[in-house]
């Protein structure tokens, strides 16, 4: 096993923080400029968050409603990362990076079902009662 360290790896300290951010906010623009799904997701986002502080009645009901949402867009960008990284490899058919991006793809695939569900269920919830 290799010890030497990347050189790209963060030192720690407080410059850390304002990194992290820096590369964070990188990979956020990044989202919103080259993933068509990403844009879409958070103009859903932007609808169903403030929905939420109406929907939920509870600050229960409310955080689970934007969580759903945000796991959304979280699976979206590592789904965006991991092909990204696929497409850097090789952009020919090869079976395990098909393989690779189609799990990525149905892991973006159940967050949604399952925001679906949980707003579904806030829904019915309040409709019954």
């Amino acid at each position: 096993m290799n010890d030497t360290h990347s050189p790209y790896k963060s030192k720690g300290g407080p410059g850390r923080l304002a990194g992290a951010l820096r590369y964070s906010l990188q990979g956020l623009g990044a989202a919103f400029k080259h993933e068509a799904a990403f844009r879409q997701e958070l103009l859903a986002a932007v609808v169903l968050i403030p929905l939420a502080f109406w929907l939920g009645n509870t600050l229960v009901e409310q955080v689970l409603l934007i969580a759903t949402v945000f796991l959304v867009l979280i699976v979206e960008v590592l789904n965006s990362a991991l092909e990204a990284l696929a497409d850097a490899i090789t952009l020919e058919q090869h079976p395990l990076i098909g393989r690779a991006k189609d799990l990525g793809s149905a892991a973006v695939m159940l967050s949604i079902i399952l925001a679906c569900i949980v707003w579904l269920a806030i829904i019915v919830h309040h409709a019954a009662a």
